[in-house]
């Protein structure tokens, strides 16, 4: 049986080799089961929605998104790890090299800092910075 879902307010940030910057505030969901926590969030963009599901442990996280984008993003603290990101026109490998990762809980209110580096296809995208940051949603 699932934990209690608790809606959130989520704030997702991302920074590209310390210029680009993009930012989404969601709604979605917060739970834990077993030893992880989640999040879920759906985001429309213009090919459609995607799903989004965030996994965070003490010492790993991943990011799972589906629907119009699918990618499975790894993260392990000073490891490199294999993901992939599926596009219209075929699916890509990709590599994630956790540099930071920090995960934090309390009092419904949640933080996931992680700076990695990434490469599609074998080469780099840059060093990425991904903030998220959420809270309850008292309605």
């Amino acid at each position: 049986m699932a934990d209690a879902e608790i809606p959130v307010r989520i704030s997702v940030k991302t920074t590209i080799d310390q210029e680009e910057s993009l930012e989404l505030v969601v709604f979605g969901r917060y739970f834990q089961r077993d030893e992880a926590s989640y999040l879920q969030y759906e985001e429309a963009m213009e090919a459609g929605s995607v799903r989004t599901i965030v996994k965070m442990t003490a010492d790993a996280a991943l990011i799972l998104r589906s629907g119009a984008v699918k990618m499975r993003l790894p993260f392990v603290l000073e490891k490199k790890l294999r993901g992939s990101y599926e596009m219209p026109f075929g699916v890509f490998e990709t590599t994630t090299e956790t540099k930071k990762l920090e995960l934090s809980y309390e009092n419904g209110k949640g933080f996931m800092d992680i700076i990695y580096d990434f490469a599609m296809q074998g080469a780099h995208a840059g060093t990425y910075h991904l903030e998220i940051s959420f809270q309850e949603d008292r309605i």
